[in-house]
């Protein structure tokens, strides 16, 4: 069964999928071994990765780390399309190229495009509800797979109302999303959106915001974390090269830094290609 197979059948029996950040294939892998079944190429990541707003990023930009992350890792890939980059028309390559990569699934989303800037600072611009599910709907049609997931996400619920929300995500799943995506403010809000909206849900907020086996009871399908594992990293890496410069030293192990060095090739997996330089290679004594 392929990652898309999986994916698509772990939604279609209600159980809960966890997606964590994965920027690069190392990052999947190092994901997959945890155990997760899935991994998310997110926008707003990848833009602070860059050092840009995730609405400069291009096509190409997003398609690239997508196809990297799926070569070298066995979990279900989500891409985070953002607002398909342009219209209905530009919707249509973008779902053509990502799929292509061998994601398994895309987030598209009901914000103004092209993208605005401000949505790192919390204001969104959205678009009338029926030309988000016209830009659904394309989506939907230009996939070659019907196990290539299209997940609507809508920004209703900060933007307008949780009411609004419920409305979109409904009008959404007519036009044929797989999965509605949004953000609850309040408990009754998530535990009102499965009742309330036709089809499974996802959201994005941190893995820690309730335990596992919370997500099933409550109803929710898919959960994914951009926000920890580039946080982690940015403290971590603050911490380390400030001490540095403060103290001249970095405080680390420096045995437990090499052990870990040294796990890399595997984590990366490297031994077929040594397999196959061994075959292929005169060695010198």
């Amino acid at each position: 069964m392929s990652v898309r197979n999986r994916l698509r059948a772990a939604i279609d029996a209600s159980e809960v999928v966890f997606a964590p950040l994965a920027l690069d294939a190392l990052s999947a892998r190092i994901a997959a071994q945890a155990g997760f079944d899935a991994v998310y190429v997110s926008g707003g990541a990848l833009g602070y990765a860059h050092a840009v707003s995730e609405a400069l990023l291009t096509l190409d930009e997003l398609v690239d780390t997508t196809r990297h992350v799926v070569a070298r890792s066995d979990v279900a890939v989500i891409a985070d399309a953002g607002v398909g980059f342009g219209d209905a028309v530009h919707m249509t390559r973008t779902i053509r190229e990502i799929e292509a990569t061998g994601a398994a699934a895309v987030e598209i989303e009901d914000q103004v495009a092209p993208k605005r800037v401000s949505h790192h600072r919390g204001i969104e611009h959205l678009v009338p509800p029926a030309e988000m599910a016209a830009k659904v709907e394309q989506a939907v049609r230009a996939r070659s797979d019907d196990d290539f997931l299209v997940i609507a996400r809508t920004g209703a619920v900060r933007n307008e109302s949780f009411d609004d929300a419920v409305r979109r995500a409904n009008l959404y799943r007519g036009a044929g999303a797989d999965l509605l995506m949004l953000m609850p403010a309040t408990d009754e809000q998530w535990a009102q959106a499965p009742q309330r909206i036709d089809g499974p849900l996802a959201t994005i907020c941190s893995l820690d915001l309730r335990r596992r086996d919370a997500w099933r009871s409550l109803g929710w399908s898919l959960v994914v974390d951009p926000l920890t594992p580039q946080s982690v990293v940015v403290d971590a890496l603050r911490s380390l090269y400030g001490r540095f410069m403060k103290e001249g030293r970095t405080g680390t192990d420096r045995e437990q830094i090499l052990r870990t060095y040294r796990t890399l090739s595997d984590l990366a997996g490297l031994e077929p290609l040594y397999a196959i330089e061994d075959e292929t290679t005169e060695r010198r004594e």
